[in-house]
């Protein structure tokens, strides 16, 4: 039996890991830490996680003593506490932004904070990483936006197929977190559609980093947020190197092709699934489960690649990946606690 420890568990990504870890046969959750909820029962701020006797502590980190340790913390946060979980012997699982970057200066940059303790991580993508990540002690879960485009354009990267790609995705309003601020109140965000940080989103370094690895792509990234409260649904665009665009056999056998080259790249990957036949991902299949669908796989008239992932933003996004690398990490099946499907409607 693993024991685990979650700091940070009053926030969406806390409470979608006890609701999770519940269903855990290997594992005990033995703290729960939260300063501003100190030894209030888990049930007053998650209510749907009822009859735990879960309670969440104000616990410093040196004193956690846990086999693995989930970072929910906030970007600059993680920081502080990380180096001093690691040195008690515990793995840690950081579901910030503070440790996925390769390079620090390519962090400080896009985070606009001084990294006060940077320290070798594995960046926790299954589908990319998964045997670093059974050997590390430190794994930086990946961001929502990242992880939804990274497993569209994965293997047009690894391929070369393509030399840009561009990555429009639409995030529910969960993304934003369990503090209310003005942009996701509900008369600002319903019946509409806001881009925002158009050229700038802190994400879009992290995606570059990822499928940059593989080849010369250059990734260009927008986010928008859209009425719903949990999914990214991420479309891409991008043009096929050496296409014949103007013959129509080309297209359709390219076509097939391209479906045949995602479906060869993942067939071994229990949580990503590629859709048939041009069918589309939608967010309601995904919701509340750890799959990624994609497809798509369609050709216009001029050429352009259209494919088109859905994830659920606070799972396959966050928690429910977290919980894939601690699996990993153990020597647990990966699946364990995080195979069901979808809530559907």
């Amino acid at each position: 039996m693993i024991e685990i420890a979650i700091v940070g568990g009053s926030g969406y990504t806390g409470g979608e890991l006890i609701r999770l870890l519940q269903k855990h046969p290997d594992i005990e959750i033995k703290s729960i830490t939260s300063r501003q909820y100190n030894q209030t029962p888990v049930d007053k701020v998650h209510p749907h996680i009822r009859g735990t006797n879960l309670v969440f502590e104000d616990i410093a980190p040196s004193n956690l003593d846990s086999d693995i340790v989930f970072t929910a913390t906030p970007h600059g946060a993680s920081m502080k506490i990380v180096p001093e979980i690691l040195e008690t012997g515990s793995k840690v699982i950081d579901l910030s932004g503070d440790y996925r970057f390769n390079d620090v200066d390519t962090y400080e940059k896009w985070y606009d904070i001084k990294h006060t303790s940077p320290i070798e991580a594995v960046y926790g993508l299954p589908e990319i990483h998964r045997k670093e990540i059974k050997k590390a002690n430190l794994v930086a879960n990946p961001g929502c936006f990242p992880t939804g485009a990274i497993l569209a354009n994965l293997p047009l990267s690894k391929e070369e197929l393509v030399d840009n790609i561009i990555v429009d995705s639409k995030t529910g309003v969960s993304g934003g977190g369990v503090n209310p601020v003005p942009v996701f109140h509900y008369p600002n965000c319903a019946d509409n559609v806001i881009p925002y940080n158009i050229t700038s989103h802190r994400h879009g370094p992290e995606i570059q980093q990822e499928l940059g690895a593989f080849s010369n792509v250059k990734v260009s990234f927008t986010p928008h947020l859209v009425p719903v409260i949990r999914g990214i649904l991420t479309t891409s665009h991008s043009f096929l190197k050496d296409l014949d665009y103007s013959n129509e056999k080309i297209i359709d056998e390219t076509k097939i092709k391209i479906a045949n080259i995602y479906k060869k790249q993942y067939k071994n990957e229990p949580f990503v699934k590629i859709l048939d036949d041009g069918e589309i991902p939608s967010l309601n299949s995904v919701r509340g489960s750890n799959f990624a669908h994609v497809g798509g796989f369609d050709i216009d008239n001029n050429g352009r690649l259209i494919v088109i992932s859905a994830i659920d933003n606070l799972v396959k996004g966050a928690s429910g990946q977290a919980i894939h690398n601690m699996n990993l990490m153990c020597g647990f099946p990966e699946e364990t606690a995080i195979d069901g499907y979808g809530m559907r409607p």
